[in-house]
């Protein structure tokens, strides 16, 4: 049989188009979101291949049973792709605890969530690859999503400890890093969408990476540049990226 990925977050953006990449390359596929409106095409051209769990990664119930329903359909899990993501679009001054909180239960609880139910599953088998996307904004800052920053800086730290302890046990924990994308998690920053690239393309270009170990997988070289000047002058890149913004959207 092929290998068995989960992508969370399945339903729309990226992960959508990662999915849809993947069944067409023949890999079976368990697609975790609240909701499969958008996966019913994929789901009748590849009955055998696609595999819908309604998860909210909120739920560590819910995200235990689903991860166990694939085990029982498919024996095994390859590769999990954490994708499933929250942004909340507020100064900080306005933004309440709560709102945070609920960023952290997603972006960085949810992910916590999904590499426990996987990972016994993967020792079992004796290794599997664990992708957890990031976003530049983790390393940089920028202004209005300190939660949503700050949930992919912990992120990049959860990642390269994780990497370090699963290593003996032929586990790989990854950090993929797309560029400026639009969807909707990226909507509330306030770029134009003509400035971010076509989730599509993005899907598509980060889909065919699914079994690398690279610690670091970007789509392209355009990207890889722009997260190695962010990861060396964090601060520059960070007012950089804040100036032109607000130079486009007063166009």
């Amino acid at each position: 049989m092929s290998l068995v990925v989960i992508i969370t977050g399945a339903n729309n953006g990226i992960g959508f188009y990662m999915a849809r990449t993947l069944l067409e390359d023949g890999f079976h596929v368990a697609a975790f979101d609240l909701s499969d409106e958008n996966l019913a095409d994929l789901e009748h051209a590849f009955p055998d291949l696609l595999r819908f769990c309604q998860c909210d990664v909120t739920d560590s119930a819910g995200v235990k049973a689903s991860v166990e329903s694939v085990v029982e359909a498919w024996g095994t899990i390859d590769v999990l792709v954490n994708n499933a993501c929250l942004a909340v679009f507020l100064p900080f001054e306005q933004r309440s605890l709560e709102e945070t909180r609920q960023e952290f239960e997603v972006n960085y609880f949810g992910y916590l969530r999904t590499i426990h139910a996987a990972l016994p599953h993967m020792k079992a088998q004796g290794g599997g690859i664990i992708h957890n996307v990031s976003s530049s904004v983790g390393i940089t800052g920028f202004p209005g999503v300190s939660g949503y920053a700050s949930t992919k800086g912990a992120i990049e730290a959860l990642t390269r400890t994780l990497a370090l302890e699963l290593a003996p046990l032929g586990i790989k924990v990854n950090l993929m890093h797309p560029p400026l994308t639009n969807t909707k998690s990226a909507a509330p920053l306030g770029v134009p969408t003509q400035a971010m690239d076509d989730p599509a393309t993005v899907g598509r270009k980060m889909a065919k990476k699914i079994q690398s170990t690279a610690p670091i997988i970007t789509p392209d070289f355009k990207t890889a540049m722009g997260l190695f000047l962010s990861r060396h002058f964090p601060r520059a890149m960070g007012r950089l990226m804040a100036r032109m913004t607000k130079k486009v959207q007063r166009r």
